[in-house]
């Protein structure tokens, strides 16, 4: 079976979430399996220049965008089996960010042609395109309206994945003749039309074969008012086309044993070292390096989507008990100066850095006790997958892909592998909290058998990619 995968952006070249880590492993689990599988993505300059040097030129051809002829070149990269192809255009891919421009909407509307256009071009016709997000989500509309004449493309299937439905790709109606080169009648019957406005998302949804998120509950949370961002009527319509598939994380770059940015390994079998990596994280933060005083960390996003409001809310009160607060992303400023300002007031409990640090974020995976997640919304998350990978147990609001990978502790069984609330408020998430410290400082016995139960379970792309390649087959 032949897969093109195509995305925005894709880990280890160039990503700002979840979709870049997706992108960067699937398609290598894909690969192991026996699928012959491409990953199509653009070529942006901002590339590191290690994979800049890797990247031969293939050949180059004119794409139509409206009435503009506009330069594509082709360059290929070949690693673990994948072999990467990288639609190059210095006018739309040399930019300092992936997304945020005026002109987006013409630099996705170019990419998704080239994509198609390449095709023949490179000699592989998939059997199945399988595209991501609002970037990609008109090339199903585009081989059933533009290019349904090209015998070779007939055949081909499509799977939609839906990392975040908040993000939907909303253009007037002259982007369809202005850029794709096509009338204005599935505008004007209302078919791309959503509020108003052509909707990329919307028109991926019901032109593609399949249509998937990254979990199943957010499958299902997208059908509801609540969740569906004024899509949830056309996802209830298109129900029986819609599936959930948890992603994983990567095992290998992700293990307490082998990670270098540990500095003493450890595993589940043999658990020492983790204390060991919980002082050196005390020592890094400016903290007390107290053994039995718990860490409770942060590592994410700082958005009202993620729920800080709620831990801003309760971080003082928290504050008085005998934790330590460890945190490190960037977001929105007032967050960010809000937890700043706290960490001023409690320097001996509370250490904030405002960055993106890819070594910390490790460090802090592996010498925290309690990992906080309240999302208000999360397709799937993969912070609390890595989180207990390393033994440390999340705290998350049941929702999305956090319900579907965190079982809450229930003191009568004495299962699971975290700590849950289902009530999204500061409260709650309080009380959660309080759940986890008693344990910790009460029931050590149970503690590491919950923490056993974490650092067992399987999160790796092994399983999911499985589910995938029976979703495939299905098309």
């Amino acid at each position: 079976m032949k897969i093109l995968f195509t995305a925005f952006e894709c880990a280890p070249f160039f990503k700002t979430g979840g979709l870049g880590d997706v992108a960067g492993a699937l398609p290598k689990e894909l690969a192991k399996k026996g699928l012959e599988t491409i990953v199509v993505l653009p070529y942006f300059t901002k590339m590191a220049s290690k994979y800049q040097d890797q990247c031969e030129d293939v050949l180059s051809f004119s794409v139509n965008v409206g009435w503009r002829k506009q330069y594509c070149g082709i360059k290929k990269l070949k690693d673990e089996n994948v072999t990467y192809y990288f639609i190059d255009n210095l006018y739309y891919f040399d930019r300092e960010q992936l997304y945020g421009y005026d002109d987006d909407g013409e630099r996705f509307a170019f990419f998704q042609q080239a994509v198609i256009e390449m095709m023949e071009k490179i000699a592989f016709i998939p059997d199945v395109m399988h595209i991501n997000d609002y970037h990609t989500a008109m090339i199903p509309f585009l081989l059933k309206e533009k290019y349904h004449w090209i015998e070779a493309f007939q055949s081909i299937r499509t799977l939609l994945t839906i990392h975040n439905i908040e993000f939907q790709g909303k253009y007037g109606a002259d982007v369809l003749p202005d850029l794709f080169g096509v009338g204005k009648e599935r505008f004007d019957d209302g078919t791309a039309r959503w509020d108003g406005a052509l909707n990329f998302l919307k028109t991926g949804i019901l032109y593609a074969n399949h249509v998937h998120t990254v979990s199943p509950s957010y499958a299902e949370e997208i059908m509801t008012p609540a969740f569906g961002n004024g899509l949830e009527t056309v996802l209830q319509m298109e129900r029986q086309k819609l599936s959930g598939i948890l992603n994983g994380i990567d095992y290998d770059q992700n293990n307490p044993a082998t990670d270098p940015a540990l500095i003493a390994p450890y595993s589940a079998e043999n658990s020492a070292g983790k204390q060991v990596n919980k002082q050196e994280l005390q020592r890094i933060m400016g903290l007390p390096q107290e053994a039995h005083t718990p860490i409770i960390a942060v590592v994410s996003r700082l958005t009202y989507q993620k729920g800080f409001h709620l831990v801003l809310e309760e971080l003082e009160n928290l504050l008085q008990f005998d934790v330590q607060f460890v945190l490190l992303g960037t977001g929105d400023p007032r967050f960010e100066a809000a937890f700043s300002h706290i960490a001023q007031k409690y320097p001996h409990k509370c250490a904030v850095d405002i960055n993106f640090d890819v070594q910390l974020a490790q460090k802090i995976y592996a010498g925290s006790d309690l990992f906080l997640m309240p999302s208000a919304f999360e397709p799937c998350g993969l912070s609390q997958m890595i989180a207990m990978r390393y033994g440390t147990l999340p705290i998350v609001h049941e929702i999305g892909g956090l319900k579907d990978t965190v079982q809450p502790f229930n003191p009568i069984t004495g299962s699971g592998n975290g700590f849950g609330f289902v009530e999204f408020t500061g409260f709650h998430l309080m009380q959660t909290i309080k759940q986890g410290l008693v344990l910790y400082e009460q029931s050590p016995e149970t503690w590491n058998i919950i923490q056993q139960n974490a650092m067992n379970h399987d999160f790796s792309w092994t399983t999911a990619c499985q589910a995938y390649i029976r979703l495939y087959h299905q098309l």
